[in-house]
């Protein structure tokens, strides 16, 4: 063996020492069957109770058609994910800080136009991606509500999927229908992913038992699919008001129901023990997505 083909072992070797020493952060994808259940308010409280819990949280508003974070959170960013992309800005320039340490980027323009990048612009994404594996502990990823394909490409491409639903009967219609939906893709592996359920605007902690038992049952038996049930949160008038103001539950009224009742589900994230074994990163993420769009657009 000469010393050029040494250089090269030994190179190898450091590249895989450091791919295995870099931090990857727990991804968590927040979905819904359909709009207006909570799926954003929910995204921004648990994100602020994870922080008080020492996690250093980022939210990723993928939910193109809409700015609903932005609203929750009463910022306007001056940069979104397009301008880390095509405009030579960096990963610090689009995060904008928000209440109790929480880091925010804005999707913007820039999701939908994932779908036409170059192979060079997806290297130079995914790598920069790595960077923000480095800068959280979790990510909250706010998906757009629905079946639209690209809800579905972003919770396929997702290892830790957190599903919101109300007890309204459209509600539960549409969150099984995304699952029915999400179980026929060929890039989704029920095997690699982790389903969790949210019950929003309960009556009782009883209706969030039924409400999780008509679809956790359903889906087992016709979908093969297991859902494990975080709670459920009340239906709180309080929770309304602190969205007119554009303040988080958990900060204007952190003793009402619903701000109690997140708290305790972002306790149960927090504490989930194997959050470490299958921990895949933003970066992992997104080139799952990536790959899935590449094979959609090959196969039509």
């Amino acid at each position: 063996m000469d010393q050029a083909e040494q250089l090269r072992m030994l190179v190898s070797k450091q590249q895989e020492q450091k791919k295995k020493e870099r931090k990857v952060s727990r991804v968590i994808t927040v979905t819904s069957g359909k709009g207006g259940v909570g799926k954003s308010t929910l995204t921004v409280n648990l994100a602020i109770n994870l922080s008080r819990l020492g996690k250093k949280v980022i939210i990723l508003d993928a939910d193109f058609g809409l700015a609903n974070i932005e609203v929750m959170l009463g910022i306007r960013p001056e940069y979104n994910l397009a301008d880390l992309m095509f405009r030579g800005r960096e990963l610090k320039d689009i995060i904008i800080e928000g209440p109790e340490g929480i880091g925010f980027i804005s999707g913007g323009s820039g999701i939908q136009e994932l779908s036409r990048l170059t192979r060079e612009q997806v290297v130079y994404l995914v790598q920069k991606l790595y960077e923000l594996d480095e800068l959280a502990d979790i990510i909250l990823v706010d998906t757009g509500a629905g079946i639209s394909d690209s809800v579905l490409e972003f919770v396929s491409a997702s290892n830790e999927v957190l599903l919101v639903a109300t007890p309204e009967p459209t509600s539960i219609t549409d969150a099984y229908a995304l699952l029915k939906t999400l179980n026929r893709r060929s890039g989704f592996s029920k095997e690699d992913t982790v389903l969790k359920m949210v019950a929003n605007r309960i009556k009782t902690s009883d209706e969030g038992d039924v409400l999780y038992s008509k679809l956790g049952v359903v889906v087992e038996k016709f979908l093969s699919l297991k859902v494990e049930y975080m709670g459920g949160i009340p239906d709180d008038p309080n929770c309304g008001k602190a969205i007119m103001q554009q303040q988080p539950i958990t900060l204007s009224d952190p003793k009402s129901p619903s701000a109690k009742a997140i708290t305790l589900i972002a306790e149960k994230l927090a504490d989930i023990k194997d959050e470490n074994a299958d921990k895949k990163g933003i970066a992992m993420l997104f080139s799952r997505w990536m790959k899935s769009i590449y094979r959609k657009k090959k196969n039509a």
